[in-house]
């Protein structure tokens, strides 16, 4: 391209290109992009001029040449497919009449931050260094999908609005970046899809808002962050679908709003965690799916756990914090059937700590849970067992219905003797022993074979036998439970 072909702007900007100097066409510093269409010429520059530069612009000896420019209107199609470019590109505060197209293309740092664009087409890009488009606004889809950025994607308080898109606004999926996804504050309206990308760092979160309701507003089946991934304060409107994502970190939704009513508000199946954080927030508002999940440290509170739960196979080895037994039950009991391996978990939890307490009491809310599934005579022993020693876990229960049986019979006993049997060769009458010898079933004390009541004190006799057989059984029963969970 001549020189001479150049409009007074473009020529400014060729001459900086050689040693990389930045040419401002701002008129203030907080000026708003936005209104970049009504630029003049004298702060334009056509797009086919910018490409001429990064591919065969001049070059000064000794200096590392650079598109470095702020405050420009840029007209045209920036195509760089499948381009080779080895100079840094900084276009901040830039407005973009059409969207660039970057395509498999391979570059050094790129800088678009704090402009305004109608989309971007990057799909298979290779940046060497770091890829910046903090606070710019787009209009249309941002595509990154198989993208790989050697450093970090910065997209802080950056803003995505297609609303005449139907695919996901924000594309990463297959991207690979070998730092961080710095996305704090990030505004989409849309779907984000991070399907299979890889990051090496942190994919932060924190304050961003993701609004698709009806719909997934956050897609990252299979994503593998080396560290955490943090959505502290964010505000998810939609599904947050994490199915199979490798989190070796900490996955911290502390203070995030999620809400997918009618739906799954947060789907975390089959995923590999080291630390879920889900506290100090609202509660969720739809579906928490938590399926064939590995997780180190789960940090629940009871107040965030919505109305529906889903907790197959999930697997903790902690569970903080440190609540009482009556206040994690109720989460149990909000799925659809009942599953005896999410007591279990809990129970563990609390046995990890030594609240031996706590997870009796799961145990005993498991036996009941199971008593709903059985049929009406299944019930009905469950209840027995129940009632008289707590499954077994509440053996001391039996001895009040001992002695109370036993007070029973002995005054009733005390006050009317039965006749004996043979009177030359009866042992004297102890109305206590008497009814230790009906209620027991296996001890004899030789009072119940001397003596033999009549009339309503012998159906008193028979009710204080089955009594003893029953309570002897449920002890048994309820023993044998035990010391086999033991």
């Amino acid at each position: 391209m001549e020189i001479d072909d150049l409009t007074p702007a473009e020529t400014r900007v060729w001459r900086a290109f050689a040693t990389g100097t930045l040419v401002d066409f701002r008129a203030a510093d907080d000026e708003d992009p936005s209104d970049g269409g009504a630029w003049g010429a004298e702060r334009t520059v056509r797009a086919h001029v910018l490409r001429a530069l990064l591919l065969d612009g001049p070059r000064a000896e000794g200096e590392v040449p650079a598109l470095n420019l702020a405050g420009v209107r840029v007209t045209g199609v920036l195509e760089l497919q499948y381009a080779t470019v080895d100079h840094p590109v900084r276009l901040r505060h830039c407005h973009f009449e059409d969207v660039p197209r970057l395509y498999g293309a391979r570059l050094r740092e790129v800088n678009l931050s704090e402009s305004v664009l109608p989309g971007l087409v990057s799909h298979a890009v290779r940046v060497e260094g770091v890829l910046r488009l903090t606070r710019a606004r787009f209009g249309g889809t941002v595509r990154l999908g198989g993208a790989e950025v050697t450093g970090s994607l910065y997209l802080e308080s950056t803003r995505i609005h297609a609303p005449d898109t139907e695919g996901p606004v924000l594309q990463l999926n297959q991207a690979v970046l070998g730092a961080d996804l710095w996305a704090p504050g990030l505004v989409a309206r849309g779907e984000v899809r991070l399907d299979g990308a890889r990051v090496t760092g942190t994919v932060n979160l924190t304050d961003a808002l993701l609004d698709r309701p009806g719909g997934t507003a956050l897609k990252a089946e299979t994503l593998a962050a080396e560290s955490d991934v943090l959505m502290r304060n964010a505000e998810v409107r939609g599904r947050l679908e994490l199915r199979g994502a490798r989190i070796p970190g900490r996955l911290d939704l502390s203070h995030a709003r999620l809400a997918n009513p009618g739906g799954t508000a947060l789907r975390a199946s089959s995923c590999v965690i080291g630390e879920l954080w889900l506290r100090q927030g609202p509660v969720v508002e739809g579906v928490l799916n938590l399926r064939r999940t590995q997780v180190d440290v789960l940090f629940l509170e009871p107040e965030v756990v919505p109305a529906w739960v889903q907790l197959n196979d999930l697997t903790y080895t902690s569970l903080i914090p440190h609540e009482p037994a009556e206040r994690r039950l109720p989460m149990l009991e909000k799925g659809d059937s009942y599953l005896p391996f999410i007591y279990e978990q809990l129970t563990a939890a609390y046995r990890r700590i030594g609240d031996d307490d706590a997870a009796r009491m799961v145990q005993l809310a498991k036996q009941r849970r199971h008593r709903r599934t059985l049929p009406w005579y299944g019930r009905l022993w469950g209840h027995l067992q129940d009632v008289a020693v707590g499954y077994g876990f509440r053996p001391l229960r039996a001895g009040g219905w001992l002695l109370s049986l036993l007070a029973v019979g002995s005054v009733a006993y005390g006050l009317h003797h039965p006749p004996p049997l043979k009177p030359a060769e009866s042992p004297d009458f102890n109305p206590v022993f008497y009814t230790l010898d009906l209620l027991l079933p296996v001890i004899s004390f030789g009072q119940e074979n001397a003596f033999a009541p009549e009339g309503g004190y012998q159906t008193l006799a028979y009710v204080l036998i089955i009594t003893g057989w029953i309570l002897a059984t449920t002890v048994i029963a309820g023993l044998t439970r035990t010391v086999s969970r033991q």
